[in-house]
């Protein structure tokens, strides 16, 4: 088309809903345009020149077209199918809820580029380091909280000021940490190692996030902890969390 301005961007795609016969409207998160809505023309014919490219969590780089309020496909180069997730439905599963947590966080057409790069990283641990699903979900969860601006305080118990609470306790509606007899009831209850973890995931090195390990009942209680925090702060459901539930 003579004249119309392409623009280039690289994202993964989060959600794809079809429409019509042969194409689909995706839900892509890039660099530079953040979260963005794209209409892709004819991306379920088989002679479809970026039709693999256009499917969930597919990560490429988009030559697209805007008219009004849409953006258009014109083409795309992809860059990581993340095959890894293909033969394993738990980590397809739960790669498919990272993208739905990431896609209700982000605002429209805002540049969110520390998230993508978080999406972008926790695929990679599932997909090439092959890392547990059970392992990265609550990092994941609790890293994308941060970056969404609801951080918790985890440093020490907001009651009484140890740096060690007794029987530790994250309040997942004040997003703070306490000892179990400070303050009220509720919340979910921690012990040493799932505390230290979450300190791992909250304050350390994003690019060692996943680099931690935990014995099975101190991973529950994180994995418990991070769900009913994010739950809590989002006020909202997931559906694809409740079908990665089912798989486990």
């Amino acid at each position: 088309m003579a004249g119309t301005p392409y623009l280039v961007d690289r994202g993964v795609v989060l959600r794809e809903t079809e429409t019509k016969e042969t194409d689909k409207i995706l839900t892509l998160l890039t660099w530079e345009q953040g979260k963005i809505t794209v209409i892709a023309r004819g991306a379920r014919q088989k002679n479809c020149k970026f039709a693999a490219a256009a499917q969930p969590l597919a990560y490429a780089e988009w030559t697209l077209y805007q008219r009004r309020d849409w953006h258009y496909a014109s083409d795309a180069s992809t860059l990581d199918l993340f095959d890894g997730l293909r033969g394993d439905l738990a980590a397809l599963a739960l790669g498919c809820y990272m993208a739905e947590l990431a896609e209700s966080v982000c605002p429209e057409a805002e540049p969110a580029p520390e998230l993508l790069r978080h999406l972008l990283n926790g695929l990679y641990a599932l997909s090439a380091l092959r890392k547990p699903p059970a392992l990265v979900k609550p990092a994941f969860e609790l890293r994308l909280l941060c970056l969404a601006g609801y951080e918790p305080l985890a440093d020490a118990c907001a009651i009484c000021g140890r740096p060690d609470p007794e029987e530790p306790v994250l309040d997942t509606a004040q997003g703070v940490l306490r000892c179990r007899n400070c303050g009220g009831g509720g919340g979910r209850p921690l012990c040493r190692d799932s505390l230290a973890a979450l300190r791992h995931i909250v304050y350390g090195n994003p690019k060692r996030l996943y680099s931690f390990r935990l014995e099975p009942e101190p991973l529950r209680r994180l994995t418990a902890a991070a769900e009913a925090f994010l739950c809590v702060q989002l006020e909202r459901g997931f559906s694809t969390l409740d079908f990665y539930k089912t798989i486990g």
